[in-house]
């Protein structure tokens, strides 16, 4: 090869540098590679993104306590990418169990359990006040996301009685029609949450 060389050729790079002329090879690399685990992690936030405006108003209450910075979806976002997704399969799925819809410095709450029957969902707490940093007052909240993409929402006092019901009035429906059910606590001014406590049905 002879005189000034400048373009490209194939996979290679041609250059000059005074009277030498310079070949460089390009690299054989893509810049939106797909592997599985790419397109798992993908999915999966595509997801939990399109989960977030069925949770209606409870991400900006469940993730209160977030720095000053960062956006309820971002908070919501972050929290779930990657606890709750299941990549363990063919494809992703959302791992309901792990989902997080509150996120903060109050005690997550003990449920004691979680009735379905004819009625709806039955859920009992404790209002654990030997923890002196929990409140009578406190809010606690109870949700469950149904298969069907309805949200069911309640809401009660604290209180101060162990085993206290709370009923989500939700009927005609299974256990497999539940995707989860979710508690958390909150300050009566909205200032604070606790964690999630994600809650397995009896039947």
């Amino acid at each position: 090869m002879t005189g000034k060389m400048s373009g490209t050729v194939g996979n290679f790079v041609t250059s000059s540098l005074g009277s030498q002329n310079i070949v460089r090879a390009k690299a054989f690399s893509r810049k939106d590679a797909k592997t599985e685990a790419q397109v798992k992690q993908r999915d999966g936030f595509k997801m939990i993104g399109e989960l977030y405006p069925a949770l209606g108003s409870i991400p900006a209450e469940g993730f209160v306590q977030r720095t000053a910075n960062t956006s309820v979806y971002t908070a919501f976002m972050a929290a779930n990418m990657p606890k709750a997704i299941d990549k363990t399969g063919d494809a992703s799925v959302i791992d309901y169990t792990n989902l997080i819809v509150a996120d903060g410095s109050i005690s997550k709450v003990i449920v004691s359990d979680a009735v379905l029957d004819e009625t709806g969902i039955t859920v009992r707490y404790m209002p654990s006040l030997k923890n002196q940093l929990n409140f009578p007052t406190d809010e606690i909240v109870v949700l469950a996301l149904l298969a069907s993409g309805e949200l069911w929402v309640e809401r009660q006092p604290r209180g101060s009685v162990d085993n206290t019901p709370i009923l989500i009035p939700v009927t005609n429906v299974t256990a497999a029609d539940i995707l989860g059910v979710y508690v958390f606590a909150k300050r009566a001014d909205g200032s604070k949450v606790s964690k999630t406590a994600y809650v397995p049905i009896n039947n």
